[in-house]
């Protein structure tokens, strides 16, 4: 599970799994001492790690810099909205709460 900032040096990095911002640069995480931003943006991670459909999968996040408000994140659980949009986008599924979404058993 990566965080990068730019789009295409995700798409080149070839990890299992990552997440990206497009954000400056130092600023991975979010604005320095923005608390609500800074866990929207670990709550999506964590997101991922669980909910990921397949490895190599690279999920752009919606966010804008210093253009968002953060809603606490209240169930760590449950994927963020953001992720949830930003992963159905990709799989072409309403939410990864989808039933369509769920994996086979392995």
């Amino acid at each position: 599970m990566g965080l990068a900032l730019v789009k295409e040096v995700a798409d080149a990095a070839r990890a299992p799994r990552l997440l990206c911002l497009h954000w400056p640069f130092g600023h991975a995480l979010g604005e320095p001492a923005n608390v609500p931003q800074q866990r929207a943006v670990l709550h999506d991670m964590l997101s991922m790690a669980a909910a990921a459909p397949r490895p190599g999968v690279v999920v752009q996040l919606p966010y804008r810099w210093r253009r968002e408000t953060y809603p606490p994140v209240r169930d760590w659980t449950a994927p963020g909205p953001a992720f949830s949009t930003a992963l159905a986008s990709l799989t072409g599924r309403e939410s990864i709460n989808d039933p369509r979404s769920r994996r086979a058993p392995a």
